[in-house]
């Protein structure tokens, strides 16, 4: 468990000394942002306005111009084709700059270790956010889930175990964003194993083996019924039984079966070597206890 929370937040903060990625995205002016509004050689042109509840900016010489839901380079040429279209200049280099975000916060909920809502004044990696949150718990599903302020849009992204791949194609998010962290789908290991219970499917691949999730319960006693291991799924048309020679899988006789979320992996427990291991265990004290008396 610490060598798990040591990796993600080795990944997580490793992050934040790497500069940001080439974005694919941009962050999208909404109501209630502060803009700025500059034409190039033309300082009486330069205006600070704020964004109305309709998504508009009132400016000088053009009046009300509609700018939520687009980039600020996109607003520009919105901007320089009002301004050529009324007449107002002929060849104008409209910038448009974000001066103040009207939500600076960010909300992370679910599984990270400390869900809540977090101050960003500017985009941040979802790397970055994540770590702010503690980072992801061990029953995280990976599959993180961005929903955009602005545009209500929802964003996929793969929280990898390969700082790599993590680090490949990271998502911004921006102020306002929410982020959903939902459990991963888990599996159940019940019988006579070492440390029965539940375990989350959270590999790079999605995808855990009977002999896996075995070992991650601390395999199977000595006492166990290898031979008799049973996989309790449940289907459309209810729960099926199906039979796992684990004693063959672990020989090589036969392939490893694959799991899916809500699967039961059931070790049956022998009497009969409990009988014989309590035996061999007193047979041995027996015998020791004699020598002990003959010297």
């Amino acid at each position: 468990m610490h060598r798990y929370r040591l990796i993600t937040a080795f990944l997580l903060l490793g992050a934040l000394a790497v500069p940001c990625v080439a974005q694919q995205e941009s962050l999208l002016i909404g109501p209630g942002d502060l803009i700025q509004v500059n034409v190039m050689d033309t300082p009486e042109m330069e205006q600070q306005v704020r964004v109305t509840d309709d998504g508009s900016v009132p400016l000088a010489y053009i009046g009300s111009i509609h700018v939520a839901g687009q980039t600020p380079a996109a607003a520009a040429a919105i901007i320089r084709k009002a301004l050529i279209e009324k007449k107002v200049m002929i060849h104008p280099q409209v910038a448009v700059r974000m001066q103040e975000l009207a939500t600076q916060d960010v909300s992370v909920l679910g599984q990270v270790h400390t869900p809540g809502t977090y101050s960003i004044t500017t985009p941040q990696t979802i790397l970055k956010v994540l770590s702010l949150a503690g980072g992801l718990t061990e029953a995280a599903d990976r599959h993180v889930t961005i929903k955009r302020h602005t545009t209500s849009e929802e964003i996929r992204y793969y929280v990898s175990n390969n700082s790599e791949q993590a680090l490949s194609n990271v998502v911004m998010v921006y102020p306002g964003d929410t982020i959903l962290v939902a459990r991963a789908p888990m599996v159940y290991v019940m019988g006579d194993v070492n440390r029965p219970g539940g375990y989350t499917i959270a590999t790079n691949d999605e995808r855990l083996s009977v002999m896996q999730v075995i070992a991650m319960a601390g395999s199977a006693s000595k006492t166990a019924v290898q031979s008799h291991v049973r996989l309790i799924r449940t289907s459309e048309h209810g729960q099926v039984e199906l039979p796992v020679h684990l004693d063959a899988i672990q020989k090589g006789k036969q392939p490893d079966v694959m799991l899916q979320a809500n699967d039961i992996v059931y070790v049956p427990f022998s009497w009969m070597k409990n009988v014989a291991i309590a035996s061999s265990s007193i047979a041995s004290q027996t015998a020791g206890a004699a020598i002990y008396v003959a010297h």
